[in-house]
């Protein structure tokens, strides 16, 4: 692995299939969202909203569940 970039919080490293690794001070592995905060931090990534549209469906769906369960108890 070739280091990066050292602070006195981390270390990154680029790791040989073009990946990072973040390593905190005692030189355990950073992982999750953690990680990703420090990497998009340093300009390294970049991160994305997810979608909303996955939601909306979803939602629909089960308002009309609702809507056709209650106009079968009437």
């Amino acid at each position: 692995m070739k280091l990066v970039k050292k602070t006195a919080e981390y270390s990154i490293y680029k790791r040989g299939d073009e990946r990072y690794a973040v390593k905190d001070a005692n030189k355990k592995a950073i992982n999750g969202e953690e990680k990703a905060k420090i990497l998009a931090a340093e300009g390294l990534i970049k991160l994305t909203a997810p979608s909303p549209k996955a939601e909306e469906p979803a939602e629909d769906a089960a308002e009309e569940a609702a809507e056709a369960a209650e106009d079968s108890a009437e």
